[in-house]
């Protein structure tokens, strides 16, 4: 096949709406206008074209990605698809390498994806490092096993007016943690501030405490005849929820208690850390289920690795395996870390071999060194696997509530 692989022009963006709706089933809309198309930019895309045609699509939208306290440039990988007639043909891993050096161009030493099947991603080497934990719990069921709820108060408020403060919280909520990403407005109209009729209006609950400081915000939709309940029919949906103090999270939860004619509230994109489970009387009445989240990818060794944030002082060298994907990563590098900051260099030996997969898992912590070399996806020796262990542990889970 005489392939030409290219980013879009602007007149060609309606192929790969077309494509997407065919691909995806019409989640996101059929024809060249729907969400595909016009979400992203003829720059972002990455393709696959015969004599002008598209038969396999890629984008990769620019994110800025939390990194234990650092921020870290991220592509983040969306609308991948190719025709049922040009599949299995090696059409994507063509894509998925020239982008991977184009990524390491233009300085995005990660790259993460919600993934529609996890085996298509797992061979180019994406490791899932974040879960999205739901919540299904009736109100009378809130309740916390000391009996303390927060000291403060919440407001309800519109989304539109509460923005500019719900964004300092969010802002400050995240600055610690770990594979959440940096919000345009486009990205809180995508997810917390998305409008879906079915789900009715969208308001935001903000907390403040004693001294009048906001403090913890909780954006979620009201809707009726939505449970199977004589008097408790309506259902709250949380489409974000952030605190600044355990105070503010306990308010939170107790201002949900408060709506007395709701069955049901569903919270769909808690961390594996969220508190709830800790604090409720009885934790089983959260249903809570564990969902995947999003798959990162390591593009860029050094870069990844100098530009986090590591909460304690010490250094390891890592040795990468074969990665026909991104060659330049196939060496060994020695980390050297603190509070301060990180320094990055070659080295002629390693402490520790790892594919870039398994460096994914240990970088975000989402799994320990100890772990992985247990079911054998790292080796090396005791003191490097603690070593590693204290460097890459972090105060928050890893979680990413966001789709893109």
């Amino acid at each position: 096949m005489n392939v030409e692989i290219r980013p879009l022009t602007a007149g060609e963006m309606g192929q790969l709406g077309e494509l997407g709706g065919y691909v995806y089933g019409g989640s996101f809309g059929d024809g060249p206008d729907n969400v595909v198309a016009t979400a992203n930019l003829p720059d972002w895309t990455l393709c696959a074209l015969i004599d002008g045609k598209l038969v396999s699509s890629f984008t990769a939208i620019p994110f800025t990605m939390r990194a234990n306290g650092n921020s870290v440039a991220l592509a983040g990988v969306s609308t991948v698809g190719t025709q049922p007639e040009y599949r299995r043909q090696g059409v994507l891993r063509r894509i998925q390498t020239q982008a991977f050096a184009d990524m390491r161009d233009r300085g995005q030493s990660l790259a993460a994806l919600w993934a529609s099947q996890a085996a298509i991603y797992q061979r180019y080497g994406y490791a899932m490092t974040t879960v999205l934990r739901s919540y299904r719990v009736d109100t009378t069921d809130i309740s916390f096993h000391d009996g303390v709820w927060g000291s403060g108060h919440v407001e309800r408020l519109s989304v539109n007016d509460a923005f500019d403060v719900i964004k300092s919280i969010y802002i400050r909520f995240v600055e610690n943690r770990i594979c959440y990403l940096h919000r345009s407005k486009a990205l809180w109209l995508q997810n917390a501030m998305e409008e879906i009729e079915e789900q009715g209006p969208i308001h935001a609950g903000v907390h403040f405490d004693d001294e009048g400081n906001a403090d913890g915000y909780i954006i979620y939709t009201l809707r009726a005849g939505k449970v199977d309940h004589a008097t408790r029919g309506q259902e709250i949906i949380v489409r974000d929820m952030a605190w600044l103090s355990m105070d503010g999270y306990r308010s939170l939860w107790e201002w949900l208690k408060r709506h007395d004619l709701v069955g049901q509230v569903s919270y769909r994109r808690a961390a594996t850390d969220d508190p709830a489970v800790e604090l409720f009387a009885e934790p089983r009445l959260l249903h809570s289920v564990d969902h995947e989240g999003i798959w990162l990818r390591i593009v860029d060794a050094t870069g990844a690795l100098g530009d986090r944030a590591y909460s304690s002082e010490g250094d390891v060298t890592i040795g990468l395996t074969d990665d026909p994907l991104t060659p330049w990563n196939n060496r060994s590098i020695r980390l050297e870390a603190s509070p301060e900051g990180a320094h990055v260099t070659p080295s002629k030996s390693s402490d520790l071999q790892m594919s870039a997969k398994a460096l994914a898992s240990l970088y975000s912590g989402f799994r320990t060194a100890r772990q992985l070399r247990a079911w054998g996806l790292i080796e090396g020796g005791d003191q490097a696997i603690d070593t590693a262990d204290r460097l890459f542990a972090s105060s928050h889970a890893p979680h990413c509530p966001d789709h893109f």
